[in-house]
């Protein structure tokens, strides 16, 4: 007997593409709607010729009353989770698509592989960077305090750093990073346009990592995203997307898409603390073609960014599961 889930927009769709695959003979075992993401089908088929297909509870044999229940099949847990992530349905079904050849060791470990399969990962430079940085973003994504965290991990690294600002027009911009640099003893260069950007950049040459704050521009205003991009090009400079979770899925593309445009290849993602379901991050960043960076889940600097990859994801994205693979070390016993 052979089981697949198939996730699509509409019931319609999923129906084709379980005749698709499966063929006519495909008995549907459950479905599932979920608001704003489709619906899931599941059906089964019998692999063996000449055979036909029965629903799973008529063809399983009954379990005696002393045996144990199996343990659920981890690409099942897999599909849940994405489920109750708000993953769109077209990526959802390509991330569950990919984990058909893989043999998963646990939930935690198929969810990476399906990440691994479908993202890039590329976390910030820890150390020296090629280029200076510039946070980008829409207003309010945290791009002041993730500076502030780049900055504190240079500093306890003792390695040095060139701290600069575009943000003079939002009220208290300056005077938040001016906070931070100043605990960290660190020497803070506010700028008002680009030709002042490429001078700054020019001073802080000498430093083994230059960070640009930017003020928050709206995505979808054509001034604010031009200001933007004169800025960046004003010097061989890196935008790197700064963006909050929680958001909703279509808006986290277009934004990202607008971002792509002006240059950025990565992404870090924050508020992580504040969301319980990070799909609107797994769409923008596969929507728009972006690299995952770090991620910051606390408000507090001294705890710093997670640089991201496929294993770390998951195991955000599965704390359950996590929480659940401790108890079976510890207990001896296997999730």
């Amino acid at each position: 007997m052979r089981l697949k889930s198939f996730h699509a927009p509409t019931m319609q769709d999923a129906m084709r593409l379980v005749r698709e695959v499966l063929g006519d003979d495909a008995i549907i075992v459950a479905t599932r709607e979920e608001e704003g993401v489709g619906v899931r089908v599941t059906a089964a088929i019998e692999e063996d010729e000449g055979m036909m297909a029965v629903h799973p509870a008529i063809a399983a044999p009954s379990p005696s009353r002393f045996s144990e229940p199996a343990p659920p099949d981890p690409v099942d847990i897999v599909s849940e989770a994405l489920l109750q992530h708000g993953v769109p349905a077209e990526l959802n079904q390509r991330m569950m698509d990919s984990l058909a050849d893989i043999d998963a060791r646990d939930p935690v470990a198929a969810l990476a592989a399906a990440l691994d399969h479908l993202f890039t990962f590329q976390p910030l430079p820890d150390g020296r960077a090629v280029r200076p940085i510039m946070l980008v973003g829409p207003p309010g994504g945290g791009k002041t305090l993730t500076v502030a965290k780049l900055c504190a991990r240079c500093a306890l690294q003792k390695r040095p750093v060139g701290v600069i600002s575009t943000d003079t027009i939002r009220a208290g911009g300056i005077e938040q990073l001016q906070a931070f640099t100043r605990v960290l003893k660190l020497r803070l260069m506010t700028v008002e346009d680009p030709t002042a950007l490429s001078d700054a950049l020019e001073v802080a040459r000498g430093s083994e990592q230059v960070l640009v704050d930017s003020a928050g521009r709206n995505p979808y205003n054509m001034n604010d995203m031009k200001d933007l991009r004169d800025f960046i090009v004003a010097a061989d400079i890196e935008p790197v997307l700064v963006m909050p979770a929680g958001l909703d899925a279509v808006e986290a593309v277009e934004m990202a898409h607008a971002f792509r445009q002006i240059g950025a290849r990565r992404m870090l993602v924050t508020r992580l603390d504040m969301a319980r379901r990070y799909g609107s991050l797994l769409a923008a960043a596969h929507g728009a073609g972006l690299a995952f960076a770090d991620a910051s889940a606390t408000t507090k600097v001294a705890d710093g960014l997670i640089a991201l990859t496929p294993t770390i994801l998951a195991r955000m994205m599965m704390p359950d599961q996590q929480a659940e693979q401790r108890r079976a070390k510890q207990t001896g016993t296997h999730a």
